[in-house]
């Protein structure tokens, strides 16, 4: 067999149906790190001998043990409050996919092909979730960090936090994994980079439920394979001689996976179960292979995993030691210490179900769910459906034992129950009382809290989120009260917000948000990244408070889509604060877009119409009016022609941009201000 060696592999797992749109990468990854960190070649070459050596010699003598390997794992979630932050439940079930599959205990073991069912081994091999921490601290290994890493999933994230890998495998849960399902460092590269050791996974490629599906059930079992020292069933590439085996290639027939039972192969993105490429039939159902029809670890390939957890290189060695099993708390004894449950919604319509989940961790026996306000299927089951007959909002609590020890857990308005009929037809909120009558806030983990302040956009008051003191990352959600926007053709929503980036982070975003099921699922209809959010275009390390109406900004979004035009409408802002500044937001409307701002100013005999407008404005004005101007939503003049006669002014404009404009008419003493909606038809 020619010797291969490995720096890291980074698989795109991608089903025959999209092969060509999911980008593999592992070349373009390979030849970067190649390039930029020559200096690690040398100690990952000595890593591959070592362990290459160890390996044929541990092929040779096995041991005859039936015991399984324990390794003890935590799943590390990156995110931002988005989809990637999975369940516990998703988790528990990728723990029980891998774990199946490792132990040849997985149903479908009948579908593999007959030629090899007899090298189908059980790969005596379990990963078990943390239940002590570094610090031997209690732990349902699982730790969530909020970060703007997550949408790029390559080495960076584990500077975020890792735990030591020499006591646990280290699985990374992101948005995107470098643009691929998932990428796992080999042994070699592990030993030599222990920083970077781990598993990053696309989210949705962690089990078979939440974000992810069935389909996709053995992505991570495929990576765990490459961080026990398999390659991929076609092969590898050399480093530092550097090629590379893209799947599918003739080529890949001259090369090998250094396992003696698997058959050489050209490698597979499709299921092709008479694969006959390199002169015999081809291991397709192997979790090496992309075919994503995967069944089987050959016997050879479980030897090569057992060896790499008996050799010293990267501490896999280790993993599995009683004294670590026990530092771990992966040892089977199951020590309680949290209760803890999960909810599938903490917003419902009075009458509709809420789902809770008991993820108690450790060794719970038996609990009773207390739900103020709430009737329950069961008091007592691990899991529970709950219905609230009266809007409001309402506690929750479980006590959990063991057998010898209680816990217990109460959260104080865990739940908002909503009037099922809206009271109103329209939202007009400018936080002048210090409260937002009209909205509330979650009170969710990492979530920050608004609250008043003593500048708004035209006003004195207006709500924010002090972000710029937080300490960590942290989602400020404001939720509306529901409106009744049934018999409207198209709905308009108006706000005013300010903000200034700060030079220790760019990385914060604004999203507005409407949902017509009760707040059971949102549909984006705005966002502002980095480079849209700022009001003002001054960045620098001071803390922002917005100074004049100048350092507002504003705009107006429309909802047409007469499926999303209910009787039971609900809007939701979103700051989401990385690094930066205090987040200012004013004069939330919402309704009609023909009459909802049609409220003339009657200052001084001025009116204002039609609002919105199209090519015309029509200014009810008197002698004393000395200028007027038009401004865009980033504060930019608008030009115009004017024609005045007995007391009205006429604005004809050339070109206008649906959104948002302010109409400013001066006096010798004043300055009058006015919001126009602008929709071209």
């Amino acid at each position: 067999m020619k010797t291969l060696l490995q720096l890291f592999i980074l698989t795109g797992l991608i089903s025959s149906s999209f092969a060509q749109d999911l980008h593999c990468g592992t070349d373009e990854m390979h030849q970067a790190l190649f390039q930029e960190h020559p200096e690690y070649n040398a100690g990952i070459q000595r890593s591959y001998e070592s362990l290459s050596a160890f390996t044929q010699e541990f092929a040779q003598h096995p041991p005859k043990s039936n015991a399984t390997y324990v390794i003890p794992v935590v799943f590390h979630i990156i995110h931002q409050n988005g989809v990637e932050n999975i369940s516990d439940l998703q988790i528990h079930d990728a723990i029980k996919q891998v774990n199946l599959q490792f132990r040849k205990l997985n149903g479908d073991t009948t579908d593999i092909l007959p030629v090899f069912q007899s090298l189908a081994a059980d790969g005596q091999i379990e990963i078990r979730l943390a239940q002590k921490d570094p610090n031997g601290n209690c732990t349902n290994g699982i730790t969530r960090t909020v970060s703007s890493l997550t949408t790029i999933g390559d080495h960076q994230v584990k500077s975020l936090i890792q735990w030591p890998p020499d006591k646990y495998l280290n699985v990374y849960v992101c948005v995107t994994a470098a643009g691929l399902a998932g990428h796992a460092l080999l042994p070699a590269a592990a030993d030599t980079i222990p920083q970077w050791d781990g598993i990053v996974m696309q989210h949705s490629y962690i089990g078979t439920i939440g974000t992810s599906d069935f389909f996709r059930r053995t992505v991570l079992t495929h990576e765990i394979g490459h961080y026990l020292n398999l390659q991929h069933i076609w092969g590898g590439n050399n480093v530092p001689n550097y090629y590379y085996l893209p799947v599918g290639q003739a080529g890949n027939c001259a090369f090998d996976d250094e396992v003696a039972d698997t058959p050489n192969s050209i490698g597979w993105s499709s299921c092709n179960l008479s694969a006959n490429s390199c002169g015999e039939l081809e291991n397709v159902q192997n979790y090496m292979d992309y075919a994503y029809c995967a069944r089987m670890f050959t016997q050879g390939q479980v030897t090569r995993m057992h060896a790499c957890l008996n050799d010293t290189i990267a501490n896999r060695s280790n993993l599995w030691q009683p004294a670590n099993l026990i530092a771990t708390g992966t040892d089977g004894s199951n020590t309680l210490c949290e209760a803890k449950w999960e909810s599938d919604r903490r917003i419902v319509c009075v009458g509709d179900s809420i789902h809770f989940t008991d993820v108690s961790y450790h060794g719970t026996h038996s609990r009773t769910w207390s739900f103020t306000g709430g009737s329950a299927t069961s008091l007592t089951d691990s899991s529970t459906a709950v219905v609230y007959s009266s809007p409001g909002f309402y506690s929750i609590g479980l006590s959990i034992n063991d057998g010898s020890s209680t816990l217990s857990e109460t959260a104080n308005d865990y739940i908002y129950v909503i009037p099922q009929n809206a009271s109103t037809t329209n939202l007009n909120e400018g936080f002048e009382n210090g409260v937002a009558g009209q909205f509330w806030q979650q009170n969710y983990t990492n979530n920050g809290t608004w609250v008043s302040s003593s500048v708004g956009s035209e006003s004195t008051k207006a709500f924010y989120a002090p972000h710029f003191s937080a300490s960590e990352p942290k989602n400020y959600e404001l939720i509306s009260l529901p409106i009744d926007v049934d018999v409207l053709s198209s709905l308009a929503i108006a706000y005013d917000w300010a903000y200034r980036k700060s030079t220790s982070g760019d990385g914060e975003t604004f999203n507005v948000y409407v949902s017509n099921d009760c707040g059971n699922f949102w549909q984006l209809r705005k966002t502002y990244g980095p480079s849209q959010i700022a009001s003002v275009l001054s960045i620098d390390s001071l803390e922002f408070t917005p100074q004049d109406d100048s350092e507002w900004k504003h705009d107006t979004i429309f909802v047409n889509s007469a499926a999303t035009l209910n009787t039971h409408l609900m809007v939701k802002f979103e700051f989401v604060g990385m690094d930066g500044n205090n987040f200012f937001l004013d004069n939330i409307r919402a309704g009609d877009v023909n009459s909802l701002f049609v409220n003339e100013i009657e200052k001084k005999g001025f009116a204002v119409y039609p609002n919105p407008l199209n090519d015309k404005l029509v200014v009810l004005c008197d002698d004393d009016i000395q200028e007027i101007n038009v401004f865009d939503n980033l504060g930019r003049k608008i030009p115009f022609q004017m024609k005045q006669e007995s007391g009205v002014c006429s604005l004809y404009f050339d070109h206008l941009s649906n959104g948002y404009c302010t109409i400013k008419i001066s006096t010798a003493s004043q300055v009058f201000t006015k919001h126009i909606l602008v929709n071209q038809n």
